[in-house]
This record gives C-alpha cells, structure tokens and sequence, in this order.
C-alpha cells in the first residue's frame, strides 16, 4: 500500500497506483470494512440508476470450501464456464500484449517458459485468491443487457479503487469464470444471476516479489482520436 489511512490517497494516487496482486498477508479483513467499501463503491452510475450489482463475499469457511472444490475442478479439468471471456482466436496487438505481461510474471517468479508444471501451479493461485482471505464474486441478474456490463464494469473498478483508500489492495479474476458452476453451487448463487468476476481482497504482501510487477499502457495519444474541425 502507497500510504497508510491517516494519509489518505487522492483520487490520482489511488488510481495509478492499482495494480494486480498476487500474494496477500493473511491479516483479516472485518465485515465492516468490506461493507464500507461496498457502500462507497455503489456511488458508481448506472442507466436511470438501475444498480444492477450484487456481490457474494467469502471469508472464513467459505473461502476454504471455495478454494478447495474449485482447485480440484480445476486439477481435474472440469470445467463450467459462466461466459466467454476473450475471443477464442486472440489477435494484435492484445495478443503480444498478454503475452507480455505472462512472461513477466514468470520471469519475475523463476519460473522457465517451458517448466509447464510450475506454471500449473502458478496458475492455481488463482483459486486460492493469491492467499488473500476475503474473496468477493461480482453477480447481475442474467436478464440485462450490455448497458448493465458497462455498470457493472464502474462498480467493480470503484471496488478497487477504494478499497486502497482503505489500506487494502486487489486482483480481479476472470479466471474464476472457467468454473462458474462450482461458484454457483458452494456459494449458493441463484441460476438467475451470471457470475462476472471473482476479486482477491486483503492486504499486500509487501515482499512477494510477484508484487513489483507493474503492467506497462499505453499512454493516451495512442488509443485517442481528437475531433475538432
């Protein structure tokens, strides 16, 4: 975390600041805590004001039960994919892109190209929420369109946003969505909602190397088109 809480971020600061961690201390994050940042997070639009969000946090037991029946879904292979996330055939330049990022994070893990096992097992992290003990999945009624995704998408990034004014930090997991079932099911999430995105919550382990990974963007005169005349 850049600043503790009696040295509150600016909007800048907590912005630019996000990144994704991969390793959390084990410290606890109250229920309180989590629902002040919920209610914060909630002053994000949506269309006529509609609040199409709702979250399903795990702490505790839930997390443990989450963790384990997801991993071995995953060890196992069976998948149960809420929706499809990318494009099945990736192409430029995203593809060079998460190629880029990939490689960084092995690198900065030790972990060879070709050593597929440590990869795997990088890769299941992912379902033990990078160890950070609060796990929050993002949920909309599956009925809405894509306005509601977009609303969807400012609820989720003001989650991430605040929660670093709360001293905390995040990862968002879209890899939690090739077992959108085993969610469903431990979480007790009704068929009626589709899962979005899972969310590691916690606080950052401050030496884990995999935590000075900071992903490189593009800056704005690349992706801007300005129209004057």
């Amino acid at each position: 975390m850049d600043k503790c809480l009696n040295q509150p971020l600016s909007a800048r600061e907590a912005v630019t600041g996000r990144r994704s961690i991969r390793r959390f201390l084990p410290d606890p994050v109250s229920r309180e805590t989590i629902e002040a940042i919920l209610d914060q997070a909630a002053r994000a639009p949506s269309g006529t004001n509609t609040q199409p969000w709702h979250v399903h946090v795990a702490t505790g037991a839930a997390r443990q039960r989450l963790a384990k029946a997801v991993t071995a879904a995953a060890i196992a292979g069976e998948e149960s994919e809420e929706y499809r996330y990318s494009p099945k055939e990736r192409f430029e330049p995203h593809l060079t892109r998460r190629r880029t990022v990939g490689f960084a994070l092995y690198g900065i893990l030790g972990i060879e190209r070709q050593d597929m096992e440590a990869r795997k097992k990088q890769h299941l992290r992912n379902y033990q929420l990078f160890d950070a003990p609060a796990g929050l999945f993002f949920t909309m009624d599956r009925r809405l369109e894509y306005g509601s995704w977009l609303d969807m998408g400012m609820f989720i990034q003001n989650v991430m946003i605040v929660a670093r004014t709360h001293g905390l930090e995040t990862c968002p997991q879209a890899s939690w969505l090739h077992y959108g079932g085993v969610v469903h099911e431990v979480l007790n999430i009704p068929d009626s909602q589709i899962l979005l995105t899972g969310m590691a919550l916690g606080v950052a382990d401050p030496e884990a190397p995999e935590n000075a990974l900071v992903t490189e963007r593009e800056p704005a005169a690349n992706f801007t088109v300005f129209h004057k005349d």
